[in-house]
């Protein structure tokens, strides 16, 4: 077993769309509509899905809000230097809603975003691999 994507509702594809691929620098995997049922799919990734674990984007024509609720909590994504990413994404008119740093209790370093549609996306830096001699 694997896991194959994670599915999000979103108000604006196109807004979604520009945020993950040109804020987080995500791929558009592929796209899907349903003019029957009123929906369209939209599936963005660092890597193609045969590879990897990627987002469904899911937008239900005419919908322009959720309720994100209680349970939902965040996105975690690796990144090389969690300092640099959130000054890129800032560049790119992205919302930090932490700013970069220890988590508390820790030494691991952590950031979060929103996306246009107020999910979390925690981001955390990338841990430096040991080689066993």
């Amino acid at each position: 077993m694997r896991i194959l994507h994670t599915m999000l509702r979103v108000t604006n594809l196109e807004r979604s769309l520009a945020f993950y691929t040109e804020v987080l620098g995500m791929k558009l995997l592929r796209t899907s509509e349903n003019a029957e049922y009123k929906y369209t799919l939209a599936f963005v990734g660092f890597s193609d899905e045969s590879e990897g674990a990627v987002l469904e984007l899911t937008y239900n024509w005419g919908v322009d809000s959720y309720e994100l609720g209680t349970a939902y909590g965040h996105i975690a994504l690796e990144v090389d230097d969690v300092y640099a990413a959130c000054e890129l994404i800032r560049a790119k008119g992205g919302v930090i809603s932490r700013e970069p740093g220890p988590v508390k209790g820790g030494t691991t370093e952590i950031a979060f975003v929103r996306d246009p549609d107020n999910y979390a996306i925690e981001l955390i830096q990338k841990k430096a691999s040991y080689v066993q001699l």
